[in-house]
């Protein structure tokens, strides 16, 4: 592959504007920007929580889930920074199914709301799972206004769901629990 990037400081954006992957230039704050930004961001929380101490039992294989979803976020970027182009493939929303079915079964059924915490690396899924949320957001609204594959879509959709699944995980596999709401707050405080 030819090299793509040979030069990081161009200053074609200098006055608030971008360019797309089909040379089209928009404003750096049009909805197809801001979805392709909270997906890099995504991408990037991903990339944190492969540096965080995952429990032994499960860290090779978590870290290769996780590197996949990095390249499959790639892909949707990608997707994003191109319109009308195809790139996120059904297989990879068909996979984070698969997934979520795996590591759901190996958890207890949820009797209450849980709190974003635990561990550091099952806190960090939290992040990751919230971003996620903005990042279907800004493509759900992309949507209304310009057309979009059902994929980009389906992909954080899901995915989502598989970051708090991980994260339950990630918690078990390191001797915890699950962080519990306590919506039976008692006003003595004991």
């Amino acid at each position: 592959m030819g090299k793509r990037l040979t030069q990081i400081a161009t200053r074609t954006g200098d006055a608030g504007t971008t360019g797309l992957g089909d040379g089209q230039r928009v404003d750096k704050d049009h909805l197809r920007i801001c979805a392709m930004g909270d997906v890099d961001e995504l991408n990037s929380e991903i990339g944190v929580l492969i540096t965080e101490d995952i429990p032994p039992s499960i860290a090779s294989e978590l870290k290769e889930l996780f590197s996949t979803v990095q390249h499959d976020l790639f892909d949707l970027g990608g997707e994003l920074c191109i319109p009308n182009y195809t790139l996120l493939k059904e297989e990879q929303v068909a996979q984070l199914d698969v997934w979520l079915e795996k590591y759901n079964a190996s958890l207890p059924r949820l009797e209450e709301f849980i709190l974003p915490g635990g561990t550091r690396a099952a806190a960090q899924a939290h992040v990751c799972r919230t971003v996620c949320r903005r990042a279907e957001r800004s493509i759900v609204k992309l949507g209304r206004h310009e057309p979009i594959h059902d994929s980009p879509r389906q992909y954080v959709n899901r995915l989502s769901d598989l970051l708090f699944v991980l994260a339950r995980v990630l918690n078990r596999a390191a001797g915890g629990t699950d962080v519990l709401w306590n919506h039976k707050k008692d006003p003595e405080g004991s």
